[in-house]
């Protein structure tokens, strides 16, 4: 996997959900503006202190956890 350097995850920051280089701007609402039409050169003007590398970065680590899988331990 690539090197995921600008996710962070504080539980301070956005109630802990996976943001952007510490801003309060989630990987969700990347991946929901992208998901719903919006270009990276429309994100960046929505965001301007965003850059490509940011929304790259948020719709690998939305990939990378769409992969992983829970496994459900029995403890009877």
């Amino acid at each position: 996997m690539n090197k995921l350097d600008r996710i962070t995850i504080n539980p301070e920051i956005m109630g802990g959900k996976p943001c952007i280089r510490g801003l309060r701007i989630t990987v969700g609402t990347i991946v929901g503006l992208v998901a719903s039409g919006h270009s990276f050169p429309e994100i960046l003007n929505l965001y301007p202190y965003l850059d490509t590398e940011d929304l790259q970065q948020a719709l690998t680590y939305a990939a990378w956890r769409v992969e992983e899988k829970d496994i459900p331990f029995d403890f009877k």
